[in-house]
């Protein structure tokens, strides 16, 4: 035995009396059995057919297959595998259909239908922020833009509460299933008021079309055209925009008439004194949840 292998043995021999344990621990080499592949792969085999199984499961299963393990060995091969049971997902419940789209119950007027969306963006610091756009779908009118870090199923409420005490209720309100929007809180308040609500299928915006049209102006003609340097710059600055489209920019389907000029040909908006909007109700637990990260 060479100098290397003696102060190796010695130092072995002092932390094995130091710890109270048989060098032979220290020396031990596991073996794999010969049925370890077999096991592993019935194990692979029936995690396969019943992914929902854990590892007690797995283990009567295989005695019931004729394999006598135990389960230290089982749940050994279990997390050398890697296998888990997935996390139970909490299935969604969608409330939109298709009769809903924009192309089937179509606005016949002013304050019939409003459409709400949510567009994302970012200030320069890298924040995001959410902003709620609200239109008129028959004028055009870009109704409202609420910027915020966040924005929940209650501040929907205030926004939409503070749009009609100016403006009038409208016939119904078209959204997609987003869960500041099919909240409980929202739906009751709506409902109490008697406006109605047109959920859109999930996963097709298409079908909330002018909304999205929008949206697709309102990014590339301002949220890509400046820098915001805050939440308070980038409201401002979104009101003043706000008012220019509604003001100044021709709208194509309207003949190139602007928005607010179209609205004023056929009637204005109803009187808000004769509709007006309850006040906000106090918050609720929501079904779904109506916060936004």
């Amino acid at each position: 035995m060479d100098h290397l292998e003696q102060d190796h043995a010695a130092s072995e021999r002092r932390a094995c009396s130091v710890a109270g344990q048989y060098r032979s621990t220290q020396r031990y080499q596991p073996k794999e059995r010969d049925d370890e592949v077999m096991l592993i792969k019935d194990i692979h085999k029936l995690v396969g057919e019943h992914p929902r199984f854990g590892c007690r499961r797995i283990t009567q299963l295989l005695r019931e297959e004729g394999w006598r393990v135990n389960y230290k060995r089982v749940h050994r091969l279990w997390k050398q595998e890697g296998f888990k049971v997935p996390r139970r997902s909490r299935k969604k419940r969608y409330l939109g259909n298709g009769s809903n789209a924009c192309d089937k119950r179509k606005a016949a007027g002013v304050n019939d239908v409003w459409t709400l969306d949510f567009i994302h963006d970012r200030l320069a610091d890298g924040r995001q922020f959410k902003c709620l756009a609200i239109l008129d779908e028959y004028t055009r009118e870009n109704l409202a833009l609420h910027l915020n870090r966040s924005i929940t199923g209650d501040d929907v409420l205030t926004e939409l509460s503070q749009l009609i005490g100016r403006r009038g209720l409208p016939s119904c309100i078209r959204s997609d299933n987003g869960p500041e929007f099919v909240s409980i809180n929202v739906r009751n308040w709506l409902d109490a008021m008697g406006v109605g609500t047109l959920f859109i299928e999930p996963g097709a915006p298409w079908q909330n079309g002018y909304v999205e049209s929008f949206n697709s102006r309102f990014r590339d003609e301002f949220l890509n055209m400046e820098i915001f340097n805050s939440i308070k710059e980038a409201r401002m600055l979104a009101e003043r925009w706000r008012d220019a489209y509604n003001e100044e920019r021709p709208h194509s389907a309207l003949s190139y008439m602007t928005p607010a000029r179209f609205a004023a040909s056929r009637g204005g908006v109803a009187s808000a004194s004769l509709r007006s909007a309850p006040a906000t109700p106090p918050r609720q637990e929501t079904e779904i949840g109506n916060q936004v990260s």
